[in-house]
């Protein structure tokens, strides 16, 4: 008899797969998924360096990259342009940035395959309440009770 896989399990399976289909999705550009991320965020609006590296902290946390150095690459591309204090993206970002979330989108498409947004929302609910309750007996509940809903 096969004893069912525990959920650890399942995370770490489901991270390494996601972690190779956004190198398929993103492949033929020369954009990494953190260079996507950065470039996902400022799509929304340009951002100090601080408020991209808060908004970005749980995606880089145990990164290769280093943030500063993925954003000056993305300068000496010419993706962004700095305002100020401000990092924006430039017109040629913009660009790069609408085909990749095209990819992106199609890929996510192909993860979520047949389920509904109600399975979808409520595994996210799940494993929300999962880590809200792992942080509150580690002592540090205010990191992800406020996202559980």
């Amino acid at each position: 008899m096969d004893t069912p896989k525990p959920i650890g399990y399942w995370l770490m399976h489901l991270h390494n797969l996601i972690e190779e289909q956004f190198e398929r999705t993103l492949s033929g550009l020369s954009v990494s998924r953190r260079q996507w991320q950065l470039l996902n965020t400022l799509s929304r609006g340009s951002r100090t360096s601080g408020e991209l590296a808060e908004a970005l902290a749980p995606f880089w946390s145990g990164a290769a990259e280093d943030p500063q150095a993925v954003l000056a690459d993305l300068a000496d591309r010419g993706w962004t342009r700095v305002d100020g204090d401000a990092i924006g993206l430039s017109e040629t970002g913009r660009e790069l940035h609408a085909e990749l979330a095209a990819r992106v989108e199609r890929a996510r498409a192909a993860l979520l395959g047949d389920l509904t947004p109600e399975q979808y929302h409520q595994t996210v609910r799940s494993l929300a309440t999962m880590a809200a309750n792992v942080e509150a007996a580690l002592g540090n509940p205010a990191r992800t009770a406020s996202s559980v809903s």
